[in-house]
């Protein structure tokens, strides 16, 4: 991000803020096949991505297009419903957006999730990876960042909270779906093609759990912003190599589609966990 791309997100953040205020505490940027988690009736308020002056609006099949708003107890929540991606030819200021406008709107807690691969043999379709830490090969969205006030050095060795992930574990027992959770180590590709049989050999012995194609650039935006971060990978298929079938997007929203009822049940008690946080 340069001057002039900070300049136009004060111009997007005001054109949003206008639309839905301020003051949020936790925003959530939901990825493929996550939007139905939100309940119609208690959406408070609707921004469509196309609506949005200067904001990207290109997004792919299983994702809305949209930031909600809802309020739960006494708390403001923020909703990306839908992402940027680099193969879809966005910049690293556009891919990190939702990041820099949550900021901007009081966000302190920000809840990144993904539709991934499963590279780890204990994994299966439908088990949720709470992700404990990452290894990114993209592009650095930091790349070329020249605004003063920010770190550019960041440093990533706790990017993914400790106190979060915990929570999450104690939520999913509490649910009794802890059997479906998992702790593992994201690796971030590009795409949007899918990985080879070598490159996922090659993942699993640097020590990948699940791979997909978003998520770290946010990660990092949101270090470097300061806001706490809990991210989640939906495992909806197998990786190259370990699945016999060939991959495909369908699968990835069919699994995300069977996933949803333990997935609302544990984010709803997820939130009205980490509220105490704030």
């Amino acid at each position: 991000m340069n001057q002039k791309q900070f300049e136009q997100l004060i111009g997007i953040s005001k054109s949003i803020q206008n639309e839905i205020g301020t003051g949020y505490d936790i925003a959530f940027i939901l990825g493929s096949g996550y939007g139905d988690l939100i309940e119609e009736r208690k959406i408070r308020k609707r921004i469509y991505f196309k609506d949005i002056p200067k904001f990207p609006d290109k997004v792919i099949v299983g994702q809305r297009g949209e930031i909600l708003t809802m309020d739960f107890k006494s708390r403001k929540i923020l909703f990306f419903s839908g992402r940027f991606h680099y193969y879809q030819g966005y910049s690293p200021f556009e891919v990190t957006l939702p990041v820099r406008i949550s900021k901007m709107l009081g966000v302190r807690i920000m809840i990144i999730t993904n539709a991934a691969g499963g590279i780890n043999c204990d994994f299966k379709p439908g088990d949720i990876m709470i992700i404990k830490d990452h290894i990114n090969l993209m592009k650095n969205p930091l790349i070329g960042f020249s605004v003063e006030g920010y770190d550019l050095f960041v440093d990533m060795s706790n990017s993914y909270s400790e106190r979060l992930r915990n929570t999450a574990i104690n939520v999913a027992e509490e649910i009794g779906a802890v059997q479906k959770f998992k702790e593992g180590i994201y690796v971030a590709t590009t795409g949007p093609s899918y990985e080879t049989k070598a490159e996922i050999e090659f993942f699993k012995r640097i020590g990948a759990d699940a791979v997909g194609m978003s998520t770290v650039p946010e990660v990092i935006a949101a270090v470097q912003e300061g806001i706490e971060i809990f991210a989640i990978s939906v495992i909806t298929n197998m990786a190259a190599g370990i699945s016999k079938n060939p991959l495909n997007h369908e699968d990835v929203l069919k699994t995300m589609s069977e996933t949803k009822k333990t997935l609302y049940p544990f984010f709803m008690h997820f939130l009205d966990k980490i509220i105490e946080f704030l």
